[in-house]
Parts: structure tokens; C-alpha cells; sequence
């Protein structure tokens, strides 16, 4: 694989220009809230879901207070209300090309946020999920537009500093990865990347990115090692331009997202991981969807969160995690994998434990239980 270092000198330069940008800005996030970083995603593709209501009790029970949301349902948002716990809901894709138009974003707000607010916690609007990776060029063109229009809603509203508007990203927006320090966004993205890039900054919300290690394992086995994208003890990585280390690869993927943003000319946006996860069954060709590498990616993660790690670039910014999902969701369209991300089945028996019943989110020594320990076959 080349490296993006390996260029020419003036990459070089370029690139020590960007480190210090890094590096000088990350003390800013020293003193974030010391809450809990560590959320979950709670998906509703399937016919035979638990109700709102017993999802709230088990993620109280597993001391959760943050989810995120595909949709707006109402049923969800009305028995949220008083749970303590803050959610992000979402825009559809195929809603955007209405909420360019202010007025249809505002009688959106008017009826799927403000009804519910402050009772229910919402504090994130996801408008679309990985639109920028799809092939549909208007979908792509109204991101921004109805990002503009949303927050303007909030804003005539007074909910723009309580709710903050962005969307999730595939890893796919980037062209480079590896090392980090070489991460860029695609060629073609640059332009919709500098305006969406602008108004996160202008607005002070985070990026989202969707980020699967197990997917690059799949696609190269015998390459990617599995220990490395588990989080399991390995001899990692040193980025050769930064002298980072890195010992799994999440972090890694975070970190090039971060130098991408730093390359569009932007810096301090907080980068936070909307989605991951590791699926307990799969096709024959998924290589690695098994219930053994997900207890231990999604185990091995919970104790990176509960020692609140950053990233090697942001060591001192504690890194934001949404697990993916909650349930195994069983009308969810493609590869089996895709059935089988959840902690738990629809009538909340585990999928495997992975000791999220022992969390706390006023300590950090809580002790999970080992992976090999408790998976359920």
C-alpha cells in the first residue's frame, strides 16, 4: 500500500504542518463532561422488536444513557420522556430533498423534535445515514442544504445549543487510511466535504463516522491481523510520519479522519464513532462473523471505554462510541451479518454477554467479565 508521506517533500511539510495544527488544538478537549461516552445504537428493522418501553428498562439496567435512533417514531420519543437517557434521532434519506425547503424543515422540528423536548433528551439530529458514499448525486447535493435548514429551525426555536445537527459517514469517504497521518477525503468529495466541514465547525457539532474494522478484515484475512482489529494484544502499528502507535485499528480509523478534516483546512472538529460493531453469525464468505470475535471486539471495546481512552492524536479526548445495535434486527435486507449485530435478541435474552451489565457510569474500575468466560452459544 503507498503511503501518502512517501511523496514528494512538500507533502512532508505539509503534513508537520498539520501534526502541530493537531497536536496544539487537542488540549481544548481536556475537560470534557466526565459522563459516560459509551452509547448504543437501537435499530427497529425486525417484526418482533421488544416495546419502547421494556427497551427503556433494559438500558437502564445496563446503566446506558445514550442511544440513537433511525428515524423519529413517536411511540420511541414519547416513552423516552423522563428516562435520562439522551438520544439521536435521524432524518430518512429519502426525507432531505423536503427539508432543504426552510419551511418544511421547520414544520418538521414543529412536529418530530419540539413536542418532545426537553422531556425526552434529544440531543442530535443525524440528517441521513452515509449518504455522501451513495451514488445519488441529488441525495448528496441536499445534505448540506437541509443540515442549513434543520439547524436554522432549531436556531428561530432556541434549540440550537441543546440539539446538534450532523450526519453519519461510511469509512468509504476516504480516498487514504493508512497510516493516519495519510488519511484524505475522495478527490470527488472535496467540494461537498468543504461545505459540509464548514458548517460542523461554524456550528460546533461533531463528525459521525461509521467505522468497522471488521469489514476490512473480511475483505483480507490473511493480511489484516485479527488481534489488531479485536483489540486484543498485538504488536500494533507505528504511523511513520506522526511515530504514533496504534494498537488496534479503530483508533487508527478515527485518527485519519481526523488528519482528512485537519487536510480540508479545518481543525478541532470532534470525530465521533456513530457506529461499530462485529456481527455473531454470517455467510460463508464473511469471514470472521462469528459470536466469539463479536464478545470479544464488543468486550474488548467496553473496557477501552471505561478507561476513557482517546485516540493517540487525541489522547486526552475521550472518544464517543455508539455500539452497534442493541437487537439482532430480522428484517434488515442483505448478507446474514447483517441480522446479527445485536447484544441481545428481541425477547432480551443475550446474544452474548459482554459485561455491559456490570457497567458503571461513575467509575472507571468496574472489572468486566471475560469474553471467554461468558459467550453464549
Amino acid at each position: 500500500m503507498a503511503f501518502f508521506i512517501s511523496k514528494a517533500t512538500i507533502s512532508t511539510f505539509i503534513n508537520s504542518l498539520l501534526l502541530a495544527f493537531i497536536i496544539c488544538s487537542s488540549s481544548d478537549f481536556g475537560l470534557l463532561q466526565r459522563v459516560t461516552s459509551l452509547g448504543i445504537n437501537y435499530g427497529q428493522v425486525g417484526n418482533n422488536l421488544p416495546t419502547p418501553e421494556k427497551v427503556i428498562a433494559l438500558l437502564t439496567s445496563l446503566k446506558i444513557n445514550r442511544t440513537r435512533i433511525y428515524d423519529t417514531n413517536p411511540q420511541v420519543l414519547t416513552a423516552f420522556a423522563n428516562s435520562g437517557i439522551d438520544l439521536i434521532v435521524t432524518v430518512e434519506n429519502e426525507m432531505l430533498s423536503t427539508m432543504i425547503d426552510p419551511q418544511q424543515a421547520l414544520n418538521w422540528v414543529l412536529t418530530n423534535i419540539k413536542p418532545y423536548f426537553p422531556s425526552t433528551r434529544i440531543t442530535g439530529i443525524a440528517v441521513g445515514n452515509e449518504i455522501f458514499t451513495t451514488n445519488d448525486m441529488n441525495l448528496i447535493a441536499n445534505v448540506v442544504p437541509a443540515m442549513v435548514s434543520i439547524h436554522g429551525a432549531l436556531v428561530q426555536l432556541g434549540l440550537d445549543s441543546f440539539i446538534k445537527v450532523s450526519t453519519a459517514n461510511s469509512l468509504a469517504v476516504l480516498e487514504n487510511s493508512y497510516p493516519p497521518s495519510a488519511g484524505s477525503f475522495k478527490g470527488e468529495m472535496v467540494g461537498i466535504m468543504s461545505q459540509f466541514l464548514q458548517f460542523l465547525y461554524s456550528t460546533k457539532a461533531p463528525f459521525w463516522i461509521n467505522a468497522y474494522p471488521y469489514f476490512a478484515y473480511k475483505d483480507d484475512p490473511n493480511k489484516v491481523s485479527l488481534n489488531y482489529v479485536l483489540f486484543n494484544p498485538n504488536p500494533g502499528m507505528d504511523d511513520p510520519f506522526t511515530k504514533l502507535h496504534y494498537d488496534n485499528m479503530m483508533y487508527a480509523q478515527v485518527d485519519a479522519v481526523i488528519f482528512a478534516i485537519a487536510r480540508m483546512g479545518f481543525n478541532g472538529i470532534e470525530v465521533r464513532v456513530s457506529e461499530t460493531g462485529w456481527p455473531s453469525k454470517g455467510d460463508v464468505n464473511e469471514i470472521g462473523a462469528t459470536i466469539e470475535n463479536a464478545a470479544v471486539y464488543n468486550n474488548n471495546l467496553l473496557k477501552r471505554q471505561l478507561r476513557n481512552e482517546g485516540t493517540p492524536l487525541r489522547p486526552n479526548q475521550r472518544l464517543e462510541v455508539y455500539l452497534f445495535a442493541l437487537f439482532n434486527e430480522d428484517m434488515k435486507p442483505g448478507p446474514t451479518s447483517e441480522r446479527n449485530y445485536g447484544l441481545y435478541q428481541p425477547d432480551l435474552t443475550m446474544t452474548y454477554n459482554v459485561g455491559l451489565s456490570t457497567l458503571s457510569t461513575t467509575s472507571a474500575s468496574v472489572t468486566l467479565t471475560s469474553a471467554s468466560q461468558v459467550i453464549k452459544h
